[in-house]
């Protein structure tokens, strides 16, 4: 049986506004097993935004139970789940998040400089190791601000890549970059995929679901849609229809 990445188990939050109570997520149960590409999709108001901010360890829910790796995260303190953030989950966010004056090397060691397991000469290999799978071995020392849209979110990637972590998460990858772009990194996840990758992608585009193997719909904190894609469409083929780009 494959390994068990994520579980959550009857998940609910609830924030106070003023003196109102606002119920974001109303019992939410699901499981991503080892080497799934799941997509979690929802409008505004669906509950999607505070579900990552769980699944990122970045918020607790008020009642029910989140394991990453089959450690249940909410018993942990805000320490202790930054340090297993940090060594269990790779981000990947729409705004790129880089160092804009860094070179794509520096931003992708950035993770490992809090880990006191590996020394500077691992560092440089593995960030070196990361770019090279994301396809820009020929940018490494190039600044964010010498490179494109498109680039600067390989070089993210590659910088959630570098922990090793069990899980990639992305939040709306694609939203800042135009369609050619958006392809090339939906490919470049497609083959994060088969090599066994785990890659949950937050986002409210209805198309990105027909490039994964599942796909999970929330509507008023609810799971309204957990369906697994038998067809799962090919982004570099997409890619490869479009029209040239001219000089």
């Amino acid at each position: 049986m494959p390994k068990t990445i994520i579980r959550v188990e009857d998940l609910r939050r609830q924030f106070t506004v003023g003196s109102e109570k606002v119920q974001a997520l109303r019992g939410i149960n699901f499981s991503i097993t080892e080497g799934e590409f799941v997509t979690i999709m929802g409008t505004s108001g669906s509950g999607k935004s505070t579900l990552l901010n769980i699944l990122g360890c970045l918020d607790t829910p008020t009642s029910g139970h989140y394991y990453l790796d089959e450690t249940d995260v909410r018993r942990m303190d805000k320490n202790q789940r930054a340090t297993l953030r940090n060594v269990k989950i790779g981000f990947v966010f729409q705004s790129y998040n880089l160092l804009p004056k860094t070179t794509a090397l520096e931003n992708v060691e950035l993770p490992l400089l809090y880990n006191p397991a590996v020394g500077t000469a691992e560092r440089r290999q593995r960030a070196v190791e990361a770019l090279e799978m994301v396809g820009l071995k020929d940018r490494l020392h190039h600044k964010s601000n010498q490179m494109s849209g498109g680039q600067q979110q390989r070089v993210a990637i590659a910088r959630a890549l570098i922990n090793r972590p069990v899980l990639l998460l992305a939040d709306e990858a694609t939203g800042n970059l135009d369609s050619r772009t958006s392809y090339e990194i939906l490919s470049l996840f497609q083959n994060l995929h088969r090599q066994g990758r785990t890659i949950v992608f937050v986002t409210h585009n209805p198309e990105i679901a027909q490039f994964s193997s599942r796909n999970i719909v929330l509507k008023d904190g609810h799971v309204i849609e957990d369906t697994r894609q038998n067809d799962i469409r090919s982004a570099a083929d997409v890619l490869a229809r479009l029209p040239k780009e001219e000089d």
